[in-house]
């Protein structure tokens, strides 16, 4: 599993909170302090310039009349127990979501060879990607398709499903979007060959969206899920439900062509003159490869997952809060900016927001104090929602948000501004 970071930087952490508390620090706060790295999850609530000892409660989102009504000790377990349940319940959802998701690709792959198993792993899940706590993106590899490299001939085509072409204006899909011809790739089974998936040598990502939406359907049965596990009416994307001991999630299974070692041409990455990643790491980065992931139509869309992962392991090697400061953000943008199952906007949009951040404010000492980092995350996704313009990463052509619904962001970044505005937060 993947999502944006599990663990908080103990020092930055504990510095930060004693800077909250004026004067002496008192036994429970001390001990709160030394104990919240253990916690595993961001704060569900931020206060900034906090001055009163009361406020530490307002950290994690706790009522602070409350507050007032526990003796010392009460505080403390409230606090600890309230962040450790949702750390509870998040672990296991995805728990739960692995076992399934293992079993059903394991039952696809019996069914048809060119789709494999997603493995389970007790530890990391590259597979895995949380968007927001009730929404996962689950990417499944495909099998016979080897030595990937780019077209050299550019034949866009339009066609219906049926292999009709359609005719229309020619062009070059923009962004993260492209065609795929079976024939760039060294190694290929037969398979992909066949009429189910092909048209005039174009692997076409909604053909083999329906071919695997009967797959996932039948798998469903076949592995008697039926009551833990139902496929949701989408025309597109295969989108399954999963009941949870905690909560139903959903999650889009997506067919996934890995192309390790290679690394786009759309991807023209690094900027030039920029200072922030390294040279170093950038040459690490773009070892990893990237992926083509079936999301619908006719386009193969880009993914560069294992490269922004590695991104965010080592952000902050040099000492930096980049990792509190997105973390408190993601954790505002759940409970505060942007709730419920389909968020207009993911972790993926925050870590777009993080990376361009980074970029521009490549030194540690932009990086040392959580409030003033957290401010400028903010602020930056304050721009993008209001533009309804995010750029991808590493392909700037291409708006993240392009397909997003223009009244919910708009409601969003009215949340923001407020934030901006006067930023305390309280929550329930």
């Amino acid at each position: 599993m993947t999502d944006g970071f599990s663990q908080f930087g103990n020092k930055n952490l504990r510095d930060e909170l004693k800077s909250h508390i004026s004067g002496p620090c008192t036994r429970i706060q001390s001990n709160f302090i030394q104990k919240l790295p253990f916690l595993g999850k961001p704060p569900s609530g931020v206060v900034l310039h906090c001055r009163k000892p009361q406020q530490v409660a307002a950290l994690l989102g706790v009522d602070q009349e409350a507050m007032k009504s526990f003796s010392g000790g009460d505080v403390e377990d409230c606090l600890l127990n309230k962040v450790d349940l949702r750390r509870q319940q998040v672990s296991q959802a995805v728990e739960e979501v692995q076992r399934v998701i293992h079993c059903l690709t394991t039952e696809i792959s019996h069914q048809d060879i060119r789709f494999q198993a997603v493995p389970y792993s007790d530890i990391y899940n590259g597979n895995i990607k949380v968007l927001a706590p009730s929404q996962f993106l689950v990417t499944v590899p495909v099998k016979g398709l080897a030595g990937y490299r780019e077209a050299r001939e550019r034949r866009w085509r339009y066609y219906t499903l049926q292999g009709t072409r359609i005719p229309c204006p020619l062009r070059d899909p923009e962004g993260l979007q492209q065609w795929l011809e079976v024939e760039q790739f060294m190694k290929s089974l037969w398979q992909w060959h066949e009429a189910d998936v092909n048209i005039e040598g174009d692997i076409v990502p909604a053909k083999v969206l329906l071919v695997f939406r009967k797959l996932v359907e039948n798998a469903i049965r076949t592995c008697h899920l039926s009551g833990k596990v139902s496929l949701l009416a989408n025309c597109e994307a295969v989108w399954v439900a999963v009941e949870t001991a905690a909560c139903q999630v959903e999650i889009e299974l997506v067919p996934t062509v890995e192309v390790p070692t290679a690394w786009s041409e759309k991807a023209q990455w690094p900027r030039c003159l920029k200072r922030w990643p390294s040279p170093e790491k950038v040459e690490c980065l773009k070892s990893f490869g990237f992926n083509l992931l079936a999301h619908a139509g006719y386009h193969w869309q880009l993914s560069f997952s294992q490269a922004e992962q590695m991104l965010l392991e080592q952000l902050d090697e040099d000492g930096g809060c980049r990792r509190q400061c997105f973390q408190v953000m993601r954790q505002l943008k759940e409970d505060v900016w942007c709730p419920g199952k389909r968020p207009v906007l993911t972790s993926h949009h925050l870590q777009t927001v993080l990376f361009w951040t980074c970029e521009k404010y490549p030194h540690l000492k932009d990086w040392q104090v959580l409030h003033k980092g957290l401010l400028r995350l903010v602020r930056k996704l304050h721009k993008c929602v209001s533009q309804h313009f995010l750029k991808h990463y590493f392909v700037p052509k291409s708006n993240l948000l392009q397909y997003a619904n223009p009244s919910e962001l708009d409601s969003v970044a009215q949340k923001l501004a407020f934030f901006l505005k006067n930023p305390q937060v309280s929550l329930p």
